[in-house]
């Protein structure tokens, strides 16, 4: 795939108006998995399917977007998806008056556990063991926490679900506790501190 170029990437800003050039991955474990890629419309319609990693591939925005297609209201609904998430993009961006995108990476970065627990059984004996968590897994489950976050915030509230996204993402970019994000990841890695 051919490389692209910053001509390129000011001329597709995501839905129009944020450049991605100047947005930063400090994690290094995810720098790799974090897509930036520019795309007007964040939908690659699947085509990252046919290749294993392939979901690497797709940009973040629209990741974050298919967690709100979960079984529930928006079960499927794409174009409605990538509303809520368009709409807390803009939120986001006049609330901190900084680049959603760069507060979104910096979420993804605090939310995103670095250990868990796997179940471990000699002899009918069940204990745990802390393992570390790949860059990828790390990456699915804070984008998960996120989403499920603003929806459970949402869930019978005054909030609309573009305003509990954009709350939960400012949030844990602050690695506030009050993110659910952030609170579940604390608690994955208390789990494991105690299972090593």
């Amino acid at each position: 795939m051919s490389e692209i170029t910053p001509e390129l990437a000011e001329k597709f800003k995501v839905f129009g108006k944020w450049s991605v050039n100047d947005v930063e991955v400090r994690d290094p474990g995810l720098k790799r998995y974090i897509c930036l890629k520019p795309a007007f419309a964040p939908h690659s319609g699947g085509r990252h399917e046919h290749k294993r990693f392939g979901k690497a591939e797709v940009n973040i925005v629209e990741r974050l977007a298919n967690m709100f297609m979960r079984p529930g209201p928006n079960g499927g609904k794409k174009t409605a998806a990538l509303k809520i998430v368009r709409n807390a993009l803009e939120l986001i961006h006049l609330r901190t008056r900084q680049n959603p995108l760069q507060v979104l990476v910096k979420a993804i970065e605090n939310a995103a556990p670095r250990e868990d627990v796997t179940r471990l059984s000699y002899g009918g004996i069940v204990y745990f063991k802390a393992v570390d968590i790949s860059p990828q897994r790390r990456l699915d489950l804070a984008l998960r926490h996120l989403a499920q976050g603003a929806m459970e915030t949402s869930f019978r509230s005054r909030k609309t679900p573009e305003e509990a996204l954009a709350d939960e993402v400012i949030l844990a970019s602050e690695n506030d506790p009050r993110s659910l994000a952030v609170r579940k990841k604390n608690e994955l890695e208390r789990i494991a501190l105690a299972s090593r």
